[in-house]
């Protein structure tokens, strides 16, 4: 069985987000010691939608920016670059003190250094988010969706975010529009809010239809045992995986699709990648493998982008977790922290290990 999505839509993928900028040293130099960076725009969710929007499908973006904001101006140039067309309301900076766009300071790391990411989110612009500053009646409902991503980041980014996903998941549920939530769990956000978000988190994975996340997100976000000890490696981990999952898919019986990615670091630049997921009652497993990395950071996006592209091309179920696999390694080799696949068969060719060239 796969799952049935909504026809003649404006929009095949829509996300919610709030967007920043990523500065990152060049060469795999230390953010401390460095005095040239790489800026670009980032956010998680928009790190999933470029797999669509490379490909070619059409993605629309719902967020919020500063007024007159140049790094605004930079975020919206970069989404049309990647194909993506945005709605978001200019609030405002209200003075120096006022709102602004995030700051990810990310060291990407080098062989035995690993990756360190430091996450500047004071007055950012994007914890406004309101569900009064968007027609969900038309986009919803007039143009249409077939898959609505939400995540956990936006969710516990503020009490209007979470209530503007929830909202969104209930305009998706009433017009027809599948729902994959990526839960997202991050403990500085969940601080002091456990009731709140736990109760914002339950009602939108009962909604879903796609369930995305490791264990640490099932257990602290929706209270599910976690895998139970299996043996040597990840592969000896698929089977506690397994049963974890099947107590979310009682909890959750709405969806149909659960799945989390698997990895092993071996080095900063060597990374055992795998992922498991599981279709109704079929399970679909990659069992770990060798990729070599350039910038980890974006991999599980690009996992969850490329398995979002095979449902939305109706392709068969063992093909979404094979494609989101090829496209999480795809964006480890990229020093953005999104994958811009240039046609699917470059995709595939990372899945059947072809890495020739192509003249």
């Amino acid at each position: 069985m796969t799952l049935e999505l909504r026809k003649d839509c404006a929009t095949a993928l829509l996300v919610p987000t709030s967007m920043g900028v990523r500065i990152t040293p060049p060469d795999g130099q230390a953010v401390h010691c460095s005095s040239l960076f790489h800026m670009q725009a980032t956010s998680a969710e928009t790190n999933v939608a470029s797999v669509s929007s490379y490909l070619g499908l059409p993605v629309k973006v719902l967020t919020t920016f500063v007024k007159d904001s140049p790094v605004a101006r930079f975020i919206k140039d970069n989404l049309a670059s990647r194909h993506m067309t945005y709605e978001g309301k200019d609030v405002p900076q209200g003075g120096p003190w006022g709102y602004r766009h995030q700051f990810n300071i990310a060291d990407s790391g080098y062989g035995t250094r690993g990756p360190r990411v430091h996450n500047d989110r004071a007055g950012e612009v994007g914890r406004t988010l309101n569900v009064d500053d968007f027609d969900l009646d038309r986009i919803f409902g007039k143009e249409g969706v077939q898959i609505v991503h939400l995540s956990g980041l936006i969710a516990a980014l503020s009490p209007e975010t979470g209530q503007f996903c929830l909202e969104l998941a209930r305009a998706a549920k009433k017009y027809g529009t599948r729902i994959s939530f990526d839960l997202n769990y991050r403990a500085t956000f969940w601080k002091g809010r456990e009731a709140e978000l736990r109760t914002i988190f339950l009602e939108i994975a009962g909604v879903a239809d796609i369930l995305i996340g490791n264990e640490e997100d099932f257990q602290l976000c929706l209270g599910i045992e976690g895998p139970e000890a299996g043996g040597e490696g990840l592969a000896g981990q698929t089977e506690a995986f397994k049963g974890m999952i099947g107590r979310m898919q009682q909890a959750f019986p709405n969806a149909s699709v659960f799945a989390n990615t698997l990895r092993e670091v071996v080095s900063v630049n060597s990374h055992l990648w795998g992922a498991i997921m599981a279709q109704g009652d079929q399970w679909h497993v990659v069992e770990p493998r060798e990729i070599h990395v350039l910038d980890r950071i974006g991999g599980g996006d690009g996992f969850v982008g490329g398995m979002l592209y095979a449902i939305l091309k109706g392709w068969a179920p063992e093909k979404w977790v094979q494609f989101g696999w090829a496209s999480g390694a795809l964006a480890t080799t990229q020093l953005t922290d999104y994958g811009q696949p240039a046609d699917e068969d470059q995709v595939w060719s990372i899945w059947k290990g072809n890495a020739r060239v192509k003249r």
